[in-house]
């Protein structure tokens, strides 16, 4: 569960280490963003010498998460960090 102000580590190698959620995209009053949702984040820390600077305004899909995602058939993913 991501909501804005939440500081979140980066999955891929774009040049970004750590993210800062500001909004997240689709309904207009949602408070937290899931696995497989849009936000829109800026970035709090870059690894040097990479395309992406620090402070710009980028989206990002939600990949992993604590929290549990249940599905309709009773299923719980859960990924162990």
């Amino acid at each position: 569960m991501i909501q804005p102000q939440t500081h979140l580590n980066v999955a891929d190698n774009s040049g970004a280490r750590e993210l800062m959620c500001i909004r997240i995209i689709g309904a207009s009053n949602r408070q937290y963003a899931r696995i497989g949702d849009v936000i829109v984040a800026v970035i709090k820390e870059a690894i040097p010498n990479m395309p992406l600077e620090r402070s710009e305004v980028i989206r990002a899909v939600i990949v992993r998460t604590r929290k549990e995602l249940k599905r309709d058939n009773g299923h719980l993913i859960q990924i162990f960090i």
